[in-house]
């Protein structure tokens, strides 16, 4: 089915655990298989991945959901540092729901942490047959240094909190040719009042105790997965990726040479990559819903 040919895009609120509202938007072809698609940390359902494979998916004549976790985007309830499981439950309602209109969720997939929080809800809940998890991190050990400064632990203990601006580290990293940029981002937070995020103890400790090698040896080895990651990724290294494949035992990995954490120029490669692994579901289900 073609994407012009009786699809419609529907915005969709579904009520959590935790009594917020999800607000989601559904790439509705008429299939009964749904295909559900969830962004990374401080992403939101339209970010370009989102939006790409969603449309690819609905080229197919599948129906596929984007949707902002609690806290992020259109969505209710306050934005956590960490928070991997909170949201593994936010994607268990929005299954929940379709389930309860007769739609049947076939595959979750997630870019960055959201590439965590599908292989956590796999791990969880064994009610999903395939899994597709873009650039997630391996180690939640890792990777936070980057983003709060090496001190963390020892400021977080003395505080109990940190207060990030984002994009300040990386600008940390950043040459001289560029300072007239941070004036202009410090003049950017000055006036909108956008300043980044707390991570509070707490929040801390959830990643940090958060065991992704651990989850993924909980995954059915009936469940399929594919990871797909980029060898120009400086936000997780692609060794991650191949973890990853050494302990989850019915698993594809598939590496994007030369594509960074967000696939910018890889785009086409990286739907490509996606969709070939949806439609091979769809053949070996020989499922009518597919085509």
């Amino acid at each position: 089915m073609d994407s012009s040919q009786g699809s419609t895009q529907q915005k969709i609120v579904i009520l959590n655990s935790h009594n917020e509202n999800l607000v989601g938007l559904l790439h509705e072809t008429g299939s009964t298989e749904i295909v559900v698609l969830c962004h990374g940390f401080r992403s939101n359902k339209n970010f370009e991945i989102m939006k790409n494979v969603a449309v690819a998916i609905e080229r197919e004549g599948i129906s596929a959901f984007r949707f902002d976790f609690s806290g992020n985007g259109e969505s209710e309830g306050s934005f956590y540092y960490g928070n991997y499981n909170y949201e593994a439950d936010d994607l268990h309602s929005v299954i929940q729901y379709f389930s309860n209109l007769n739609r049947v969720v076939t595959i979750i997939l997630g870019h960055s942490k959201g590439g965590d929080v599908v292989l956590l809800y796999a791990s969880k809940y064994h009610d999903i047959p395939n899994v597709i998890n873009l650039s997630g991190r391996y180690d939640l050990k890792k990777g936070i240094g980057e983003r709060l400064g090496e001190d963390f632990l020892e400021r977080i203990k003395q505080q109990g909190y940190i207060d990030v601006k984002d994009g300040i580290v990386i600008a940390l990293r950043f040459s001289c040719t560029v300072i007239r940029t941070l004036v202009l981002l410090s003049m950017y937070w000055f006036v909108t009042g956008d300043s980044g995020y707390r991570v509070t103890e707490e929040s801390l400790m959830d990643r940090l105790n958060t065991d992704m090698h651990e989850a993924c040896l909980k995954i059915d080895k009936e469940c399929r997965v594919l990871t797909v990651h980029g060898s120009g990724d400086e936000t997780v290294p692609v060794e991650d990726a191949k973890e990853f494949a050494k302990i989850i035992p019915n698993h594809e990995l598939q590496i994007v040479e030369g594509a960074d954490h967000c696939y910018t120029n890889y785009q086409s490669q990286l739907v490509l990559t996606v969709m070939e692994f949806i439609k091979s579901h769809c053949e070996e289900k020989n499922d009518k819903t597919c085509n």
